[in-house]
């Protein structure tokens, strides 16, 4: 697909969202917001409870792409190395050849990243913010596109270790993935009960959509999205909210403006618009910022969630018509 337009974005992740369907029951807004977050360029957290179909769907959308999928189960005792590599010398040549880690793939599934030090979460900053990899004084250039799907359990909290702010910060969102309906449940047994098995992914029928260079050229498209100066002040104006709102301890930065608008972009083009409009960004809100703030400990103590504060600071700005 060469000189792919604005208004064929939209095309093209409906074809792919096609494919996942075959293998993904209902999860609609896990599907949108990570394809979202593909044609923007960034990087995905996830939170839920293990076994909500978190792996089966990266893997499915490596497969829509043909694209590569390695995925790294992080413990306690994984070193920054394991998942970056090294050098080690090769006795026959007598020099120091490269082994390459897990991540230098398109798409690497960080699973549990929460269980792992802060040292080797350190290990992705790099590779999460520049797209390169420094092995001993060597800086080598991931592959393209290069994308991060870092899960997290948020029910158990024994044996693991908050991520850094830095971190977080470079995950273009936060998507927050629940259970399934009972009809939907109920269509996940029917499909095991045929012979589905998400173990052995290539037997079923998902079929290559696109390439490498159409994620791309799906980007250069989602640049060229127009926005009104008014929906940049809409931004700020939310923006800045966060930073006043008496029950947050530390608002968004500049960092979560860009995102806002980056996804605001990436879901203009996902809907088939050329344009941003106020919804668009009203969307994108939450799973771009719910992860860039951080309430005041005696709200998180009465259990209020990032998503109401958002959502009331969404109800106080004026929206532009």
């Amino acid at each position: 697909m060469e000189n792919l337009e604005k208004n064929q974005v939209n095309n093209l992740v409906e074809r792919i969202t096609k494919e996942l369907k075959k293998v993904i029951v209902e999860q609609d807004e896990l599907i949108e917001y990570s394809l979202i977050s593909l044609i923007s360029g960034g990087h995905v957290l996830l939170e839920g409870v293990p076994g909500l179909a978190k792996t089966l769907m990266i893997r499915a959308l490596s497969k829509t792409m043909s694209l590569d999928f390695k995925r790294v189960q992080f413990t306690p005792d994984l070193m920054p190395a394991d998942i970056t590599g090294t050098k080690v010398f090769n006795m026959g040549t007598r020099e120091f050849e490269l082994k390459k880690g897990p991540i230098f793939t398109n798409f690497l599934l960080a699973d549990e990243i929460n269980r792992t030090p802060p040292k080797t979460q350190a290990g992705l900053l790099e590779a999460m913010a520049e797209s390169t990899v420094s092995i001993e004084g060597e800086m080598l250039p991931l592959p393209s596109p290069y994308m991060v799907f870092a899960t997290q359990n948020p029910l158990e909290y024994e044996g693991t270790y908050p991520l850094p702010e830095a971190l977080v910060d470079r995950f273009l969102m936060k998507i927050i993935i629940d259970y399934p309906s009972a009809s939907g449940e109920a269509e996940i047994l029917k499909r095991h009960h045929e012979g589905f098995s998400s173990v052995e992914l290539d037997k079923t029928d998902i079929k290559s959509v696109c390439t490498a260079q159409d994620i791309l050229e799906c980007r250069e498209a989602v640049m060229e999205i127009k926005v009104d100066n008014v929906l940049m002040d809409y931004i700020v104006n939310i923006i800045s909210e966060t930073r006043k709102n008496p029950a947050i301890d530390i608002g968004s930065s500049p960092r979560g403006s860009i995102a806002l608008l980056q996804c605001a972009k990436a879901c203009a083009a996902f809907y088939g618009r050329d344009y941003v409009i106020p919804e668009d960004i009203k969307r994108m809100v939450i799973p771009t910022l719910r992860h860039r703030i951080i309430l005041k400990p005696e709200l998180e103590l009465e259990g209020v969630k990032p998503e109401q504060v958002i959502r009331d600071i969404l109800s106080k700005v004026k929206v532009p018509r």
